[in-house]
Parts: C-alpha cells; structure tokens; sequence
C-alpha cells in the first residue's frame, strides 16, 4: 500500500503536491471513473494508495489486514481515502476526453477479490496489484492476436507472485496506465459530492509562493536534498505537458513556471558546484548562499583537491591537544559476537536458523525468503558478549586534535591566484574540522590594527564563513596584530586550549626581533605551535613559524 520514497524534513514543505492539488481542485475540471480506471490517493506527500474502479464508485485494492500479510478487498471512495492526510482526494486515469478504463483491468481487479498474500513495500504492494491488472488489457489483446503474443513475449512477463516487478513505484504504474489505456492525464474525482457526503475539506488555499521560494533557494545542497527536487522537477516538467491543452489562468501558469525555473536554476548550481561541495565535506551550503558568494567554485574545487598537503596540514593542526596520559595504551571493552544471546529479526545470512533456510527449497517460497531479507526480517541468531583488547578509547582518539586560530591576510599583495588558494585551504580547513566537531577561529587582517574575526566554536557556519571570507582590507600587512589576537584568544577561551595557530599569506612581512622571542615564549607557555601557509612567494623559512607550507 505504501511507496518507499524517504521524504526529508527539510523537503517535506517543499514537495510539488500541495501545488499540483491547488491547482487540480481550483481550475481543472472533476471527473468520475469508469470501470477499469486506475485510481490513486495520497497518503502523505511521497506515500501513495492505488487501486482498480470496478464500478458503482467501488475501488479493488490490496488492504493490510494482517502482520505482513493482506487481502484484496472492494472498497468505496471513504473507505479508500480513510488513512490519507491531504485532503482525502483521488485521482484518476484520463485522456483529454476524460476517465479512462477498460473492462479487461476491471474484471481482472474483481477476480481477486478475497485473495490473501504476503504484502511487502517491495515484492507485493498496492502498486504492483494495480499494475498487473492493468497489465491485463495487453494480456487480453494477447489472445487475439498471435502477432502481438509474439511481440510481447519479448517482455518476459511471469506468471503468478513472481509477475512482480521490482519497481513498486507510482511511475511505473502510471507508465502501464499510459500504455495500455492512454491515460495522458490525472484529474480529480469529486467523489464525496458524488457519493452525496458533505465536504469536509475546506476550499484549496493558495500556497505561499514566495515562502517556497524563499525555503528552496535556503535549502542545504546535499545529494539527497538534490535527488528528491531533481524528480519533483522531472514531475513539473511532466505536468506542464499535461496541462498544456487546457485554459488555465495565465497569472497560476507563470507562478508554475517560475517554480520549475527556480527548480532548475538550484539544479544547475549544484551542477556547477558538485566538486565545490564534495571537497567541503560536512558543509551545508544553500543555493542562496552560492549565489551571494560569487566565487568560482569550480577553481575553488580544483585548489582544494588538487593540493594534497591540505589534508596533511589539517591532520597536523592541533595535536598537541593530546594529553600524555591518554597517548598510553588502555584496555578496553570490544564486542565480542560469541555467546548466543536469543533470536531476533534481521538480514544477517551468516547466523540464519535453519527453519528460514527451507523455503529456498519451494519455488513460491523462496520469493517470500527474498522479501524478508529486504525486510530484515528474516529470523537469525543474537549474539552477545564481551572481552578486552589493548587500543586507545574514542576520548583518548577525539583528544587527538582540537581546534584551530586562522589568521588569514587580505593585503593588497594577496588580492587574486593568492587569496582563492587561501579561501580554498580555509574552506577546507573548516569542512574537516566540523567533521571532527573541532572549533575554528578566523581572524582577518591587512595593515596595522586591522581584524576582523568570525567562529564556528564547532557549529556548521560554513555558509557565514564563505560570507565572511568576502571581506578584505587590501592595504598593508602586520603580522603582528592578528598573532597577538591569537595567542590570546588560546590564553583565555577554555575551549581554544592547545589550538594551534594557521598564518596564511604571500609571506611579504617579517616580525621584529623582541616580539619573535615573545612570540616563542608565549608559544611554549601555550603549548602551541604557528603553522605558515604561503599562497604565493618562495619563503621556506622564518623566525615565528614551528612550520612552512608552499600551497
């Protein structure tokens, strides 16, 4: 009964439903089905219900009745409608006439009535009963025509349970409906004013287009945020062809194609940035802060990855976090998976109990064992128990680093090649170190008693931080005042105890003589050290630095 579609949080407001129903319950014209139409409501936003119209507004669908089990039951409009929370509508199979059907589906669908199966998201659904007797319309026209039994016997369609496909989508029912019964369209059923029930919906409110807008272009560009809007662009695309025959205000369909606009202008961000974004692990860019930064993210992605000593250097920076006691070898609890504890359910195929093992010994059976493996439900031994090992605890491992003051000069002398390497190196710096919940500090700096500072004491700031990085001075350079300003953001923030300090420049400024050997004592008295960067020039070596790097 249910589509397995994992909706985000984030996306759940976002879905193209609530427009698609606006639209559909305002401006486009009802219908009621005809014997053999396909019909489906929706459950949540990414959960469908589907069945088969057999006639008189009753519906022949998969009902789960049972623990994993279900049974195909005639059901009217309500009853079909019981469980959904979008407003109780149901969509039909239609052509540009109207209502689409035949009877070859209808009779198929009433036949099985009654008939009790394993149910499963994936080997047995609504979805797949729904499609098989559609399916029947082809496999009708099969026994009158040898030509077309031929032709279709190309598809290698089985019989019985494993008629199944693995595809218990509601593209791939809608895609049958399309073949066998041409239905190029999916309008509403106004079935509680057929029925004569009283409405219990309120008229559809428009949605909030900006708000959408708004909450598009601030969602975070993750893989998964961009699957699930790239298919509710492919569901825009394919519902303006729908609609494209009918009269529907020209004020909704330029809201609708602004939408889709919106959709693809993300899409295509994302396209531009993938490389930018999978070398900032862990940060949560957005489509709005892309845009406001105006960088080039594809030279951004090509510094950060093609400089191995980027990795290097953020793998050195604080660990002299370590403390000496916990550098020591300990022994410590591991699991161990040797004592039988019980039985529970799950896809684990090396403790199996051998009762599960014979149903691969039945043809229809074995179908069943299949499911359950997906299912993790397939029953298998629990096991449990403990011994000690010598090996350091995950304390003794996340003491390993801590975080890191980055000082990072805007001068005139960086402007350029030089300053996108370094705003390259600090995105860099601050993916891996969110990763590793480890805090960053970065000063800004140009001449004399010019900073600026920003922190992301371990939160996920990277999109401040790229809104930061916009910021420069463009004139002279001082060494001396953002060091200053680490050390004693070291000295008195708790949290910065032990951190280290990242200095990144063209290297074009030297520190006088009494403020490096105040520099060194303070540096032993923290117990840190100064990592140097260069981004441009050829300094390999100066008086304050524990380190210098050529990136």
């Amino acid at each position: 009964m249910l589509n397995r579609f994992s909706v985000l949080p984030a996306l759940a407001a976002l879905l193209f439903k609530p427009i698609k129903y606006f639209i559909d319950s305002t401006f486009r014209e009802k219908v009621t089905p005809v014997p053999g139409s396909v019909v489906y409501c929706d459950l949540w936003l990414a959960v469908e219900h589907s069945g088969i119209h057999v006639d008189d507004g009753r519906i022949s669908n998969i009902v789960v009745d049972g623990l994993a089990e279900s049974s195909v039951q005639l059901s009217n409009a309500g009853d079909f409608t019981s469980k959904s929370t979008l407003g109780r509508k149901i969509y039909v199979s239609c052509d540009k006439h109207g209502p689409v059907g035949h009877a070859a589906a209808a009779e198929h669908a009433a036949s099985q009535l009654g008939e009790r199966a394993f149910y499963g998201l994936v080997i047995k659904n609504c979805h797949q009963f729904s499609t098989r007797c559609v399916n029947q319309v082809e496999k009708r026209a099969e026994e009158d025509s040898l030509l077309e039994r031929m032709v279709s016997g190309a598809l290698n369609r089985l019989t019985g349970i494993l008629d199944e496909t693995w595809e218990p989508t509601m593209a791939a029912l809608k895609k049958s409906a399309r073949q066998q019964l041409g239905a190029t369209k999916w309008r509403l059923w106004d079935w509680q004013q057929d029925s004569g029930a009283a409405h219990e919906e309120a008229p559809a409110v428009e949605p909030d287009w900006e708000e959408i807008h708004r909450q598009l272009r601030h969602l975070p560009l993750t893989p998964e945020h961009i699957a699930h809007l790239r298919l509710q662009l492919d569901e825009v695309k394919a519902y303006e062809v729908e609609i494209n025959d009918e009269s529907l205000p020209t004020p909704i369909l330029q809201r609708l194609t602004t939408y889709r606009q919106t959709l693809g202008d993300i899409s295509d961000m994302y396209t531009r940035a993938e490389a930018f974004l999978n070398a900032c692990r862990g940060a949560n860019f957005s489509y709005a802060d892309l845009k406001a930064g105006g960088e080039d993210f594809t030279k951004l992605a090509q510094q950060i990855s093609s400089n191995p000593r980027i990795q290097e250097l953020v793998r050195k920076l604080g660990r002299q976090h370590v403390a000496e006691e916990v550098k020591r070898q300990t022994r410590i609890p591991q699991a161990s998976r040797s004592e039988v504890h019980g039985t529970h359910r799950s896809n684990d195929l090396m403790r199996l109990l051998p009762s599960e093992l014979i149903n691969l010994e039945d043809d229809a059976l074995e179908t069943l064992f299949y499911a359950r493996l997906l299912e993790n439900s397939l029953l298998t031994y629990e096991l449990s128990g403990s011994t000690f090992a010598h090996g350091e605890t995950t304390e003794a491992r996340q003491k390993r680093t801590g975080p890191v003051v980055a000082c990072l000069d805007t001068s005139a002398s960086m402007q350029g090649e030089p300053l996108l390497k370094a705003k390259a190196l600090l995105l860099a710096v601050a993916g891996i170190l969110k990763a590793e919940d480890r805090s960053l500090h970065v000063i800004l700096f140009g001449a004399s008693g010019q900073i600026n500072t920003f922190a992301t004491d371990g939160h996920n700031d990277a999109a401040g931080l790229l809104a930061f990085l916009r910021q420069g001075f463009g004139g002279g350079t001082d060494f001396e005042t953002p060091l200053q300003h680490a050390l004693k953001i070291i000295e008195t923030h708790p949290d910065y105890l032990k951190a280290d300090v990242l200095m990144i420049s063209d290297g074009d400024c030297q520190l006088g003589p009494e403020f490096t050997t105040q520099l060194q004592a303070q540096k032993r008295q923290l117990n840190c050290r100064v990592y140097s960067v260069l981004c441009a020039g050829q300094r390999v070596a100066d008086s304050f630095s524990d380190e210098v790097l050529l990136i």
